[in-house]
């Protein structure tokens, strides 16, 4: 094994001798792959998963040592330093499992002496704490002897995609290798120049794109609907945000995003809107308003804006935070771990004396490393921060069940108990699929303990795990490309972000059909509920926080006098009730949960029929079509209309307003970037 990793190096050395001082990093990605799935099989996946860590770290190293990786692929030497170090890999595979019975030979020759292999970052081991001090020398606690993880359960070659499953950008559609090569690296694997030679023949196949595992869930837009036939529209709400910052990273870095990436709801929400604080007992207010609609000539656009109270930092209730942190080998770029750690220093700095903090991490195992400490003791708190350091395998569902123990264990009654998770999504180890998670959060949200989830990073990055992870877990999620992301997230909308008004809130629309001849929600696909969700307590929905607003987007064709009476059932006829003479557009109703609460209650309104002219319509109208439909000409949404990119500018531009945080400047600016792209496209 050791004189491979001398090839690969070899090899890095002639590519850029800068690289002279990273015999220890690749070394260190072999033998934690190797740690990490001791029972791997030589195949294609295992291959793809060491040059994908190869990447990472390389990536990480990239501006110190001024080399450009997409240059770097383009060198026929790297295709070969991938190819050696992908065989250096599943040589030792081999020697460890194909080998039966040869004592220390293989194929005749005598397997050469390990050298002393580098010492792996240990796992961090669940330590016994009490009280608010923490560990006198470190935060980090140290294992005496590193665990063995758990191998990862291999998935099938192929897998049918459908409406359900995650979609992977780029490099989905990479060819798979024939059994037949497989069985044929079995037994050749000794011999580096084959390893070589197969290695440069796959990467004409593989391609660099293939280092892209990002993955996010297939978004099918909302259809058009008939009130004669649907008349109810029913969802849960959202206020994650994360879309907005990722679709954000693709332009800012030169590329549109992919299509999956595009969620509209969470686009128009990144932005605040100016709605009314609510006046009675209500945690929450709402308003309308019906325009005409810039995109299609003859309909309407109808806003619902929903609107939780505001509570000044000083009224907020005690919290009780867990930070969850993701220290595995992925997380070592400079846009993961240690954005994560100044982004959670932020965090900490606004906590208050009768706040506490923990920090559970977890890479090969989990761990507590800070026990519940004082808000108030910043330096114990940064200190235990600035000690984590990124290493080995993913065991996510492991983290999971000890921050939601600690949780638990420092539980504050009235209080906000919140698990705050920090990481790309990409679990390896243990619980570590889909349905597993979501499985577990379910289970942990019945402890009153809410989720709120912070994706960074890119490369490999899970929104799609991340996404299903906050729904199901009484929670939140953003995504953190910055420290002018992690300041508004964390810091300026602290309130919202992490405490919680009203919970399970679910928004139902009653259309008049005598009005609306049929009605399209923008956006919102993953939050849609059956009819008699509503008011089923026992069905999830979305969490308010405090200070938060809430927008909604329906596109209207209007009745044009047209009969409301259905006649198209052979055993039924349905007619419109006197009501819907009423000229009523609709009925708006909502319902939430206290926190603490089971029970949910109900506000309920009638709206009248009143469009104004798109150029009479609210600043928040005419900002939150300018996103809605920027987002549908990212999507190239078979609804975009007439959409324009010039059009979204100037809807944008004069409902700009007086923008104190300067995210609608920004906003214009990537609608002027995304056009450029289009174009060029």
């Amino acid at each position: 094994m050791e004189q491979s990793i001398a090839r690969i190096l070899k090899d890095l050395y002639r590519i850029d001798p800068a690289l002279r001082d990273q015999e220890a990093v690749v070394k260190k990605v072999i033998r934690d792959l190797l740690a990490a799935k001791p029972d791997a099989k030589p195949d294609k996946r295992f291959e793809r998963e060491l040059r994908e860590r190869l990447l990472s770290q390389f990536s990480a190293e990239k501006k110190r040592l001024s080399f450009s990786l997409a240059s770097l692929w383009t060198a026929p030497a790297f295709k070969a330093v991938l190819g050696v170090a992908s065989a250096a890999c599943l040589m030792f595979v081999v020697y460890t499992q194909f080998d039966t019975g040869t004592q220390g030979v293989v194929s005749g020759r005598e397997s050469p002496q390990a050298e002393p292999t580098d010492q792996v970052a240990a796992p961090y081991p669940a330590v016994a704490m009490t009280g608010e001090n923490p560990p006198s020398t470190s935060s980090r606690a140290v294992a005496a002897k590193p665990a063995t993880p758990k191998p990862a359960t291999p998935k099938p070659a192929a897998e049918k995609k459908d409406k359900a499953s995650p979609v992977m950008y780029p490099g989905s559609g990479a060819a798979a290798v024939p059994s037949a090569k497989s069985e044929s690296l079995a037994g050749n694997f000794d011999e580096a120049e084959s390893a070589v030679q197969y290695a440069l023949d796959q990467a004409d196949v593989v391609g660099p794109d293939d280092f892209n595992t990002e993955e996010y869930d297939r978004v099918v837009e909302n259809a058009w609907n008939d009130p004669a036939h649907e008349p109810l529209s029913t969802f849960s709400i959202d206020v994650d945000t994360a879309s907005y910052a990722n679709v954000r990273r693709f332009i800012e870095s030169g590329s549109l995003p992919p299509l999956d990436a595009v969620r509209i709801e969470e686009l128009v929400n990144y932005f605040s809107y100016d709605y009314a604080e609510p006046r009675g007992d209500d945690p929450l207010a709402f308003d309308t308003e019906l325009a005409a609609c810039p995109w299609n000539e003859g309909h309407y656009l109808l806003r619902v804006g929903l609107q939780s109270r505001r509570i000044a930092e000083r009224d907020l209730p005690p919290s009780n935070l867990v930070f969850l942190v993701d220290v595995s080998g992925s997380m070592a770029e400079a846009n993961k771990l240690p954005l994560v750690k100044e982004s959670l220093k932020l965090l900490a700095g606004k906590m208050r004396q009768q706040d506490r903090i923990s920090i559970v991490v977890y890479a090969g195992a989990a761990g507590q490393v800070l026990p519940p400490t004082s808000g108030a003791r910043k330096d114990a708190i940064m200190s235990a921060i600035d000690n984590l350091e990124a290493g080995g395998s993913t065991a996510g569902g492991e983290g999971i069940e000890l921050a939601y123990q600690a949780a638990k264990e420092a539980f504050m009654s009235g209080g906000n108990n919140r698990v705050v998770l920090a990481t790309d999504g990409d679990f390896n180890v243990g619980a570590s699929s889909d349905a597993a998670l979501v499985r577990l959060i379910e289970e942990k949200r019945k402890s009153g303990i809410f989720l709120t989830v912070l994706g960074f990073g890119m490369g490999n990055y899970k929104d799609s795990k991340m996404q299903k992870l906050a729904d199901s877990g009484n929670g939140n999620y953003a995504y953190v490309d910055s420290m002018r992301e992690a300041e508004k997230v964390l810091s300026k909308q602290m309130a919202g972000t992490l405490y919680t008004l009203a919970k399970d809130v679910k928004i139902q629309i009653e259309f008049n059909p005598a009005m609306v001849a049929s009605y399209r929600l923008i956006g919102y696909e993953k939050r849609l509920l059956a009819a008699r969700d509503f008011e089923d307590d026992t069905k999830d929905a979305g969490e308010l926080g405090a200070g938060h607003s809430v927008t909604a987007l329906y596109e209207i064709v209007p009745a044009s006098g047209a009969s409301a009476t259905r006649t198209d059932l052979k055993y039924q006829q349905t007619t419109t009730s006197l009501a819907a003479a009423s000229g009523d557009l609709m009925t708006i109703k909502f319902r939430y949960k206290k926190p603490d609460g089971d029970t949910s209650a109900l506000i309920e309104k009638s709206i009248s029929w009143k469009p104004v002219p798109l150029r009479q319509a609210s600043a928040n109208t005419r900002f939150a079509a300018a996103v809605a439909e920027w987002g549908m000409l990212l999507r190239d949404s078979e609804y975009r209309g007439s959409a324009s990119w010039s059009q979204v500018a100037d809807l944008a531009v004069g409902a700009k307003g007086s923008d104190v945080d300067g995210y609608r400047a920004e906003f214009i600016r990537l609608v002027a970037e995304s056009a450029r792209l289009a174009e060029a496209r």
